[in-house]
C-alpha cells in the first residue's frame, strides 16, 4: 500500500524516533508498505517519521548508476531497525540531496564518505556494516530523520535564509509532487 509522505515542517519530522523490537504491530507490512511508497515517489530512501510513525525504521532501495557504461547495477536494498552510526570514516564531501519531504529542493550537503552502522534488518538479525559512497550518504540521511533532523538542519544559516520562501512553500502545502503528501505543520495565526 502506498502511504502518504510527511511534508517538512511536521513536528513529527523535529522528534527523536523510539526503538521498536521484533514485535512491532504488523511490522512486515510496514516495511513492505515503506518499500513501494518510496519506490512509488522515485525516493532511494525513507524513514518512518516521513510517513508519520515516529519509530527507529528506515528503507534504503536504488540501482548503482556507472557513468562509464551508462547502466545500472544490480538493486542494493537495506532495511534497518534501531540503526546508530557508531564510526565515521574518510573525509567528509558535499553531495546534492534531495528529500521526499521537502519536494523540489536540492542542495550539497556535508558528510563523511563512510560510516559504519550497526543496526537489525527486518528479521531482527543484527548487522554492524560499514558502508561507503551512496549506500553511507542514503543511510546517514535517513538516520537523521530518526533523530528528528532534515537535511536543511545541516545547512549553513545563509542557505536557510534564503531557502526560507521556498521552505515555507513546502511546509503550507504549496510544492506539487507526483506522490501522496501529508502536511500537518502548525498553522500559523
Amino acid at each position: 500500500m502506498i502511504l502518504s509522505i510527511v511534508g517538512y515542517g511536521s513536528p513529527v519530522l523535529k522528534k527523536v524516533a523510539q526503538p521498536i523490537d521484533k514485535d512491532y504491530p504488523a511490522l512486515q507490512e510496514l516495511i513492505d508498505n515503506m518499500f513501494e511508497t518510496m519506490y512509488h515517489a522515485d525516493g532511494v530512501g525513507l524513514a518512518a517519521p516521513q510517513i508519520d510513525l515516529s519509530i527507529q525504521l528506515l528503507t534504503i532501495g536504488y540501482r548503482p548508476y556507472n557513468e562509464d557504461d551508462d547502466t545500472y547495477g544490480e538493486l542494493i536494498e537495506r532495511v534497518m531497525i534501531n540503526p546508530e552510526i557508531i564510526e565515521e570514516k574518510g573525509e567528509k564531501i558535499y553531495f546534492n540531496e534531495g528529500c521526499l519531504s521537502v519536494p523540489q529542493i536540492h542542495e550539497d550537503v556535508l558528510r563523511p564518505e563512510s560510516v559504519v552502522v550497526r543496526y537489525f534488518d527486518r528479521n531482527f538479525v543484527e548487522h554492524t556494516e560499514e558502508l561507503t559512497g551512496m549506500l553511507a550518504r542514503v543511510a546517514q540521511h535517513e538516520i537523521d530523520h530518526l533523530n528528528g533532523k532534515v537535511f536543511i538542519d545541516r545547512l549553513s544559516s545563509i542557505r536557510k535564509t534564503l531557502l526560507k520562501r521556498k521552505l515555507g512553500d513546502v511546509a503550507a502545502g504549496r510544492m506539487a509532487t507526483r506522490y501522496r503528501m501529508k502536511y500537518t505543520a502548525p498553522r500559523k495565526k
